[in-house]
């Protein structure tokens, strides 16, 4: 039980990595699940410390996640119709079955929601919407690092309980 335990917390962890960067699968929140079947195994001790922190982790970059491309459509001067048009497209992104509709979605409304707002300004427009995929990248970045470092955890873990667990 262990084994598979240990095996199918090694699969999430790996796919939390792509999914840090392939919005389809899902990132950080995989990752932590793989540690948490790590945990249950009888071969490791749990630490609840380690867990609980790596959860408020999980859940502050899940947040960030979808805070940082409104934020970014802010910092390049978009109006708030452009940080309305960036939630309304990450969210429409999400949902929609083209590719890379997370990325497109956020652009896409940031750029829609600057023209609503000043349909004159294309050049305003096209900066929150640059603003806004560049939060989705800066955010992209963050979560594949944390998962970088969870498969770290993961494999330090593995390493100090290697003699138990195979």
């Amino acid at each position: 039980m262990d084994l598979l335990l240990f095996t199918l917390g090694f699969i999430c962890i790996v796919i939390g990595i792509f999914g840090s960067f392939m919005p389809v699968l899902p990132g950080l929140s995989s990752c932590w699940v793989g540690l948490l079947l790590l945990y249950l195994t009888k071969a490791v001790e749990n630490n609840y410390w380690v867990l609980g922190i790596t959860l408020l982790i999980t859940i502050v970059i899940t947040i960030l996640d979808y805070v940082i491309p409104s934020k970014g459509t802010k910092k390049f001067g978009g109006s708030s119709y452009g940080v309305w048009g960036t939630n309304i497209g990450l969210i429409v992104g999400i949902l929609s079955p083209i590719p890379f509709g997370v990325i497109i979605g956020p652009f896409v409304g940031a750029f829609v929601g600057e023209l609503i707002y000043d349909s004159k300004n294309h050049k305003r427009a096209l900066k929150a919407a640059t603003g806004s995929l560049l939060g989705f990248l800066a955010s992209s970045f963050i979560n594949f690092m944390f998962c970088i470092i969870f498969l770290g955890v993961f494999l330090h873990v593995t390493w100090e309980y290697r003699n138990i667990l195979f």
